[in-house]
């Protein structure tokens, strides 16, 4: 069965977060789209470093318009950010999700969160601690994603 899982990164800052998720992706069978600016360049080597080999088994698509993509998606999508209430695991998911992340460093605009604001997810953390790093983010709501659809698509 193939996966149809796809992680989206707005505007990610540090190329070796980058990386670990190409990996995730690789890992999962899931697409990767980041969206400009970056705050690196694709080529970055601390990016391929910290991808591996893995860098060419990910579709990886580049877009620089967030909202126009999100208008024309057909498969169900939730944001991630610690600013929201809805915690992930009350959400209903099914493979052929889109998990949205925002920039290490900004997060996500308020456009998305006044356009959408029931598709926030948060994963819980202490109060007064810095937001999980993204790569571990990412990972955390993906592999919920692939547990809530009994992993079927990593079953061979």
């Amino acid at each position: 069965m193939f996966c149809m899982n796809t992680i989206i990164l707005y505007q990610p800052q540090i190329p070796q977060n980058t990386g670990n998720i190409v990996r995730t992706c690789h890992a999962t069978g899931s697409n990767l789209v980041l969206v400009r600016p970056l705050g690196f360049k694709t080529d970055d080597k601390s990016l391929k470093r910290a991808g591996l080999d893995y860098w060419e088994g990910v579709k990886i698509t580049l877009i620089d318009d967030l909202m126009g993509h999100l208008e024309k998606e057909t498969r169900p999508f939730y944001f991630f950010s610690s600013q929201a209430t809805a915690i992930y695991t009350q959400a209903s998911f099914e493979n052929g999700v889109v998990l949205i992340f925002g920039s290490e460093s900004a997060g996500l605009p308020d456009q998305f969160v006044n356009r959408w604001p029931e598709k926030f997810l948060t994963l819980p953390m202490q109060r007064g601690s810095r937001c999980l790093n993204l790569s571990n983010a990412a990972a955390i709501a993906l592999y919920e994603v692939l547990r809530q659809s009994h992993f079927t698509s990593l079953k061979t």
